[in-house]
């Protein structure tokens, strides 16, 4: 247990009171009861020394760190921003110390942040990737990033599953959303309809899917127009949009399986002149940013990041991790609207 740089070190006290320095530790980490005037030399030496334990490397000489880490890919993403913040809270509540690292979502930069773990002593890791993790050619069972988690342990994985992992995991319940934001479209009229996602290895995206897939199923004549995969930003959702404009027949109704994308849609759609909500609507996945100041304000499937955030800090001292799925929530606002087909039939029968 050193002191701080350029003060008092441990064998100094240890020195002064005329004892081991694996008494003095022992002494001071609460864990030796010696006699009275052994105690006066020690406090004596610590007071004359001004020594001053080093609460880390404290920490580690009981077992534990009292620190955690958080890897995201991009701290830059909102959805990302907001899910450091709740981590950050959790930790902060649990007497726990967070580090921070972003991967600009380089598998290569991933790896290195697993092993750094091992090297630092954390008490555990959260960890969100956001892409796929295939393996090399030729080579049978799970990808370089599983087995890199499961070498790591004590690593709870958030957002999106790595498959082959065996560790804690905490997700939303994608296909709940993805259900949810199909039957209110159902609800208003909509019945053809494109779906913008993610890349289409990851299992955010997939469950998104199929739960909107369920939901157009249950309704007779409802099609499912276009399915457009692709990377989680603002680039996907204008190139996917362009794409749809260029569709005969057009779809009435956008789920964007996150707000990036379903902002870079909008982008495109006013930049082209077609009005939202009045000739597309719109419905976007996580409600992390500020979408009611968006024009139109944009409705969504909320994630809940603070319950994400507490059950992943939770997770890390579970004695049997499992796989937490927690509920969304459909926060509707101005971008959904019926049809024009449908108002123009009520404006007739009016």
């Amino acid at each position: 247990m050193a002191a701080r740089a350029g003060g008092a070190r441990l064998k100094d006290v240890a020195r002064s009171a005329s004892v081991s320095v694996a008494t003095v530790s022992r002494f001071l980490n609460g864990s030796l009861t010696l006699p009275s005037a052994t105690v006066q030399r020690i406090e004596r030496a610590v007071q004359m020394l001004d020594y001053r334990p080093n609460p880390h490397a404290r920490r580690l000489s009981l077992g534990r760190a009292d620190a955690i880490g958080l890897v995201l890919p991009d701290i830059a993403n909102p959805f990302f921003a907001g899910l450091a913040a709740a981590v950050e809270r959790a930790a902060d509540a649990a007497g726990l110390e967070l580090l921070l690292s972003a991967t600009l979502n380089r598998a290569e930069r991933e790896l290195a942040y697993l092993e750094r773990m091992r090297r630092q002593h954390m008490d555990g890791l959260i960890f969100v990737t956001n892409h796929g993790d295939p393996s090399p050619p030729g080579a049978l069972g799970p990808g370089p990033l599983a087995r890199a988690i499961n070498a790591a342990r004590g690593v709870v994985l958030v957002d999106e599953d790595v498959p082959g992992t065996a560790g804690g995991k905490v997700f939303a319940d994608n296909e709940q959303g993805g259900e949810l934001a199909g039957r209110h479209l159902l609800r208003t009229g909509h019945r053809d309809f494109a779906f913008l996602g993610g890349p289409a290895d990851l299992m955010s995206g997939q469950e998104r899917l199929a739960g909107f897939r369920r939901a157009i199923a249950a309704e007779p004549g409802a099609r499912l127009l276009a399915i457009l995969s692709g990377p989680y930003g603002m680039a996907h959702g204008r190139a996917a949009a362009a794409a749809l404009l260029a569709m005969q027949p057009r779809p009435t109704a956008i789920f964007a399986a996150s707000d990036e994308i379903a902002l870079g849609a909008l982008a495109v759609l006013k930049e082209s002149g077609v009005e939202v909500p009045q000739a597309m609507s719109l419905i976007a996945f996580d409600d992390v940013g500020p979408l009611e100041l968006i024009d139109p304000p944009l409705t969504a499937i909320r994630q809940p990041l603070e319950a994400i955030g507490r059950q992943a800090v939770e997770m890390l001292g579970a004695a049997a991790p499992a796989t937490i799925r927690l509920p969304v929530t459909l926060t509707i606002r101005g971008s959904v609207v019926p049809p024009q087909t449908v108002r123009s039939a009520t404006r007739r029968r009016i």
